[in-house]
């Protein structure tokens, strides 16, 4: 039997395409919980059997053991000696599971991995779910692909050229991520543990801080401070304006400008008495404006946001879709210069047919390639360049705009300099001297691909030295000094490269970070204008330890991690070293936190004065107030107790009822969005979950992905196990969700359009829509357990055939209750029938004899 080889890619569109190029279109597709492509061929000279298949980026992703994940009751210090573990990163995906089937009893392992660190490190992951499965062999059995773009050459290329895997690279992504976690969570847990009780317009449900998210920020809150307190002066300029030749010309005077008003006014007095100029000088010189070096991602990104309007995050994931079809080569690269087995002329020719630049390309192969001179390369991946032809009809909107641009890019690249001639005139009366200036474009070159960045074209009349020229008109000009604006994307790109904050890959998601926890805001022109949580957060560092706001520390941290990379430092010498200073800096801002606390103080107001009054406490019998800013929550100024509650949605009173555990008044909490769901809650309850003793309870709040801002665990009446109150998934819940192990519980307030939601799934269920009144009973179904509906249809729409409107049902076991409803399922929406699987309640009873079955719940 032919061993077999097996092929992984990072996704699944790029495995399909290795697939097809190396079966020549050949291989048959088999599902399973990702693609798998299988085909006959040769490997190393033996006849094989190939399966491609892929992962969904990382496999893996770090955290904390269980221990360490609740907020109140780990100290944030012991986080950076606390072991992590590596979890399934998407476990409903079954990737582990997938790689681990599809390994067994495989020869070999070939990698297909992204070409960089993050691909490096995904290797290892796909190797520690596949390697010991496989059949040992005698000899190498993991192989490494290196390929710059998803193009039939360059994968026969890598897969003739098979390398092996780089632990080093793998283990500088291991330290970078050790090293975030354990200063970004601790850090960012006593912030927001800290701060959040305190402050009722205090929009964040997280007040974060990170290594390089918070260096990011620190530039943006450094150029609002440099334009706040710039105080601007008045200067004045005198620009004399002489008529030659039919131009009007106004010239350059060669002190620029004063700042005396007096001086000024005496200046232009001077030559207004001067009525004339005597040339003394013409300069005619032809300078050259540079082809640009290739393109590499940072330069990709500062030109989309600058010149295409689209912000960096936004960018790199079109800029990768764009790789996986194929169109272009691979996106994140520092390399400018192209290395010398690059075949330019190849990926000319791939171009010559585009209606849009095809006769410039043929001419640029005609007339002979001008490679740019400088640059660098990196050794990683070449620059950026298209690698097939595409039209605007295929790509459309802004994938079709950065394409254009990388491809004008990259033809400018191989283009003649353009040349020009510029021409100075300099003029002198009595002891001052004046100059103007023209330009002359005599080889366009590059900028005919490039034309934004044409040379403008500026002639000047014929003068002649020792020539006088009449004055017209003598002008003093007031102007103001300006503060420099905000720092707009592009600009904060080029700093956090100077200063080394974030890689080109991770760079948009660090500026993408600040804007989303409202530390800032694009506005007009791809400004980042920091907000007042943002300004504050800043000079609240800079107050304590200026280092934890400032790119130093980030910088040295990541050349650390560069000789990991290298194999010049230890991998854990780095992350001990790293942790032990931030460890120490950590202790000292807790010591100061009082300092950030009085600035806070002087911009957010306390809760007391925040919010509007809603529910009555059941400790003190007060009204709570609810704040509705991030993160939403009640709060009772007699008991000064903070009670969190849902995000993402609108809290209201719930007709005045009340807990039959505590007496605080429950509320109703509806979430935003199409198809919202709505359900009511008891705020103590929700904070203090009654049941901790359940194992079902336990697994079901220990498991919620929560906002970790919120110190409650987050338990609404649709997961109470309460068994007389009326509001509990045990009075309310009707039978098992038929897509899940969740509970589909009835929306008390969905009337007059009934329906019942899943307590963990987005699955709703359309109850008839004729009906007047639908509650849940105290009867179960014989047949099956659900709970049996109460249902009161309108008398001049009732399905009854009698005539009749009340109707006691079971949904499962009613034919005609079952005939009249709908399901919605995500984006799908089609009528479909509840399966009847596992007789609704005992569905899930092979978990737990004893187990309710509406307390499966998995995230609510």
């Amino acid at each position: 039997m032919a061993p077999t080889v097996l092929m992984v890619a990072e996704k699944p569109s790029i495995s399909a395409s290795i697939a097809s190029f190396l079966s020549s279109k050949q291989a048959a597709l088999r599902k399973s919980y990702l693609d798998v492509y299988e085909f006959n061929g040769t490997f190393k000279g033996s006849f094989v059997h190939y399966k491609v298949t892929s992962v969904i980026g990382h496999v893996f992703s770090v955290d904390f053991p269980p221990r360490y994940q609740n907020w109140e009751t780990t100290d944030p210090f012991d986080l950076f000696q606390a072991s992590i573990v590596k979890n399934e990163a998407n476990p409903k995906a079954h990737v582990c599971k997938h790689l681990e089937q599809e390994a067994r009893g495989c020869e070999i392992l070939v990698l297909w991995l992204d070409c960089d660190r993050e691909g490096e490190n995904i290797c290892f992951e796909v190797m520690e779910s596949t390697v010991r499965v496989m059949k040992k062999i005698n000899g190498q059995q993991v192989f490494r692909a290196r390929f710059s773009a998803i193009g039939e050459k360059d994968i026969i290329h890598a897969m003739n050229h098979l390398v092996e895997p780089n632990r080093n690279e793998a283990l500088a992504v291991d330290a970078r991520q050790e090293i975030d976690l354990k200063v970004g969570v601790a850090f960012t847990r006593f912030q927001t543990r800290y701060f959040q009780g305190k402050y009722g317009n205090l929009d964040a449900s997280v007040i974060s801080y990170g290594p390089c998210q918070t260096p990011t920020l620190g530039f943006c809150v450094e150029r609002h401070i440099q334009i706040t307190t710039f105080s601007s002066e008045p200067f004045w300029v005198i620009h004399p304006h002489v008529n030659k030749g039919g131009h009007r010309l106004q010239l350059v005077w060669q002190r620029g400008r004063v700042f005396d008003h007096g001086v000024a006014t005496m200046f232009h007095k001077l030559v207004v008495d001067m009525k004339s100029l005597k040339v003394i000088d013409i300069s005619r010189k032809e300078e050259r404006k540079v082809r640009p070096m290739g393109l590499n991602t940072v330069n990709m990104l500062k030109v989309a946001s600058s010149a295409l309007g689209m912000g960096p995050h936004h960018t790199m994931q079109i800029a990768e879709r764009l790789y996986i079809q194929g169109y272009i080569s691979y996106p994140r690269t520092e390399s400018t210069a192209y290395p010398s087995s690059f075949d330019l002329r190849g990926t000319l020719l791939a171009l010559s047919n585009n209606p849009n630049w095809g006769d410039y390309v043929r001419t640029l192969l005609a007339d002979g390639l001008h490679l740019p001179k400088g640059g660098v390369n990196v050794g990683d991946h070449p620059p950026i360049t298209p690698m097939q032809l595409a039209r605007e009809s295929d790509l459309g909107g802004d994938a079709w705009k950065l394409y254009q641009y990388i491809t004008q890019h990259f033809l400018g690249s191989v283009s003649p300099n353009c040349k020009y001639m510029r021409t100075r005139i300099e003029l002198v009366g009595g002891v001052e001297k004046f100059s103007c200036s023209g330009q002359t474009v005599l080889i366009p070159g590059y900028t005919t691909i490039m034309p934004w960045l044409a040379i403008p074209e500026e002639s000047l009349p014929e003068f002649d030295i020792g020539e006088s020229v009449q004055i017209a008109e003598v002008e003093l000009f007031e102007g103001h000094t300006s503060p420099p604006g905000y720092l707009t994307e592009s600009e904060l790109i080029s700093l956090m490269e100077k200063h080394g904050i974030g890689t080109d890959a991770s760079i948009p998601v660090h500026i993408n970070n600040i804007c989303e926890r409202n530390y800032a805001q694009v506005k007009v022109g791809r400004c980042l204008v920091p907000t007042v949580l943002g300004i504050t957060l800043v000079r609240g560092y800079q107050c304590i330890d200026a280092d934890l706001c400032l790119p130093n520390i980030r910088s040295f941290i990541e050349q650390q991690i560069t000789l990991v990379a290298k194999g010049q430092a230890d991998y854990s010498h780095v992350v001990h070293h790293v942790l032990q200073e931030f460890s120490a800096k950590y202790t000292y801002f807790v010591s100061k936190i009082e300092e950030m606390d009085t600035l806070f103080e002087s911009q957010f107001s306390p809760l007391a004065e925040s919010g509007r009054l809603l529910s009555k406490c059941g400790i003190c019998g007060r009204y709570m107030k609810y704040i509705a800013v991030r993160p939403a929550r009640l709060y009772c100024a007699a008991c000064e107790e903070v009670y969190n509650l849902p995000q993402n949605g609108i809290t209201k009173l719930y007709k005045e009822l009340t807990c039959p555990l505590d007496k605080f008044e429950l509320v109703l909490f509806c979430s935003s969005g199409q198809d919202s769901k709505a359900y009511p809650l008891c705020p103590y309850c929700y904070n203090h979950p009654p049941f901790e003793d359940l194992k079902v309870a336990k697994q079901v709040i220990t498991s919620r992905k929560v906002d970790k801002g919120n110190k409650g665990s987050g338990m609404p009446c649709t997961l109470c196990p309460h068994p007389t109150c009326r509001h509990s998934v045990v009075k309310q819940g009707v039978c098992a969700c038929p897509e899940c192990d969740g509970t589909l519980v009835l929306d008390p307030v969905s009337g007059p359009k009934w329906r019942l939601d899943c307590n963990k799934c987005s699955c709703i269920v359309y109850l008839p829509q004729n009906a007047h009144r639908i509650a849940t009973m105290d009867e179960q179904c014989a047949e099956c357990g659900s709970t049996i509906l109460e249902i009161e249809f309108n008398k001049n729409s009732t399905p009854l055939e009698d005539g009749t409107t009340s109707h006691n049902a079971c949904i499962l076991c009613d034919d005609l209750l079952l005939s009249l409803i709908e399901m919605k399922h995500g984006k799908a929406f089609a009528r479909k029938h509840i399966s009847r699987r596992g007789k609704g309640r005992g569905h899930n009873q092979a978990k737990s004899r004893n187990a309710d079955p509406r307390m499966s719940f998995w995230e609510f």
